[in-house]
């Protein structure tokens, strides 16, 4: 397969590394939260070599991760687990410190607590949580470019709120039935029941705005799963 590739870490790599290096002078074992490509951490663990660098993501980016170790001959690099912050067991080994960079920020409210409280009960006392990402500084954008990701972000989170009500809507049909209730099912409980008519148009009106979502993202199957192919889709962007 064709390694995945970062233009993002490439052009920031150079500035991470000399900021965190003297936090991780003492380190020895440093977990890498979201680690993409794993571009990142081929650099750093090159150039830091007194550390073993453990990669982790979602299981959908271990085969370009793996790709890249095995053409690296870095050898202070531990091959990804998977960790999803919000459903993932979180390890148990000693960690030193944690490292992530350009994932907060596409995180949701509720992941970005629990990657807080994972980190928590992960670092040993007086370790250190390193974050890397699009940050303002007094409410000012640092770049035009941040502004306008920050935006597509926010248009994004509007349209999984959307689609997160189009299905609680819908909910009203299923929660009766083990069925799986589709439009041809309401139209014609619709026509056996007056009572259904107005359910019916409700039903219509979320399974459109619904669709609407599904259009610009096939993995449809839970909001986890659309939420993670646009994150994917977002790294790629960076």
């Amino acid at each position: 397969m064709s390694k995945p590739y970062s233009e993002s870490c490439d052009q920031n790599k150079d500035h991470i590394l000399p900021i965190i290096s003297p936090l991780l002078s003492s380190s020895k074992n440093v977990l890498e939260i979201g680690s993409g490509t794993g571009q990142h951490a081929i650099y750093f663990a090159e150039n830091m070599p007194q550390l073993i660098w453990h990669t982790s993501d979602c299981l959908d980016y271990h085969a370009g991760i793996n790709s890249w170790l095995s053409e690296s001959g870095v050898n202070n690099i531990e091959k990804p687990f998977e960790l999803n912050v919000s459903t993932s067991k979180w390890p148990s080994f000693d960690v030193d410190a944690v490292f992530t960079a350009n994932s907060v920020h596409i995180m949701s409210d509720q992941d970005v607590v629990n990657l807080i409280e994972g980190v928590g009960g992960l670092l040993k006392s007086k370790g250190s949580f390193i974050i890397y990402g699009p940050f303002n500084y007094n409410g000012e954008y640092t770049s035009e470019s941040n502004q306008r990701f920050d935006q597509w972000l926010k248009q994004r989170d509007a349209l999984a709120r959307e689609k997160e009500e189009a299905y609680s809507a819908a909910w009203v049909f299923i929660k009766d039935s083990n069925e799986r209730f589709n439009n041809d099912y309401v139209s014609h409980k619709a026509n056996i029941n007056p009572k259904y008519k107005s359910i019916c148009k409700r039903y219509l009106k979320a399974a459109a705005k619904a669709n609407k979502f599904i259009a610009i993202c096939k993995a449809y199957e839970s909001r986890e799963g659309i939420l993670r192919t646009l994150n994917a889709n977002i790294r790629k962007l960076q």
